[in-house]
């Protein structure tokens, strides 16, 4: 959060509720009050999630029950694992469990988009909590993860995102980016592989800033959602009137 601040950015946390892991509220109410976003990742990160449908069923009630006590819209899988039809079971706006390409996913298939898009749900499937909209927005990352090319292949620089949001600016995307803190060697150095220095990520954001400045959009993905979806119905509107 802080290097974010440092750089002039901010971003979507995606916090694991249940588990090993620690979400206290005045962490996440301290992340909103600066202007950042929470949103909810799996239930427990195991990698469990899409094993069947009843099961996912009973772990969607309780994913629901966490988007509205942190007031979250936005969901993300363990692993980007991902079953998009079984998502309309979810109370969310939007999903971010897909990636334009990454082999490197225990699901690999990628959406080979650099956009966000629609997944609409299937027509007999009643309005969730009134709500009218009948799908929700997919945002696909559309750059390496961190711990893919830092500790997984072991780049001692950040030249892949730079490159990589060069190419998606000059066809008019999206960039979306996945970063995970636990990995950022945010404290005292130790020997392990597991970390990667945080001054990759510092520097391609003042990258970013000044090459770009001025050119693009910087939202959270809650904003992106909210643009996709005025559009939508807008261009529903006026195929409406059209007809």
């Amino acid at each position: 959060m802080e290097l974010d601040l440092e750089m002039g950015f901010r971003s979507s946390f995606n916090f694991t509720p249940e588990g090993s892991y620690s979400v206290p509220r005045d962490l996440r109410q301290e992340l909103e009050r600066k202007g950042f976003e929470v949103a909810v990742h799996d239930l427990h990160h195991d990698g469990k999630l899409y094993e069947g449908r009843q099961q996912f069923s009973r772990k969607a009630r309780r994913i629901n029950e966490y988007l509205a006590e942190w007031g979250a819209v936005g969901f993300r899988s363990a692993y980007m694992l991902h079953k998009l039809d079984w998502l309309h079971e979810l109370h969310i706006h939007y999903d971010a469990s897909t990636f334009d390409t990454d082999p490197f996913e225990p699901q690999p298939e990628g959406r080979h988009t650099i956009f966000p898009f629609w997944v609409p749900a299937p027509a007999n499937r009643p309005a969730v909590n009134g709500d009218a909209r009948r799908g929700y927005v997919e945002l696909p990352y559309t750059l390496p993860q961190d711990s893919t090319m830092f500790l997984l292949f072991g780049e001692r620089t950040n030249q892949l995102w730079k490159d990589k949001v060069d190419w998606v600016a000059r066809h008019g995307g999206m960039v979306l980016l996945t970063t995970h803190p636990d990995y950022m060697q945010l404290g005292p150095a130790n020997s392990s592989n597991h970390a990667y220095s945080p001054e990759l990520y510092r520097e391609f954001l003042r990258w970013l800033s000044r090459k770009y400045a001025g050119s693009y959009w910087h939202a959270l993905p809650r904003e992106v959602t909210q643009f996709c979806q005025q559009n939508r119905l807008h261009g529903e509107a006026t195929r409406a009137a059209s007809a």
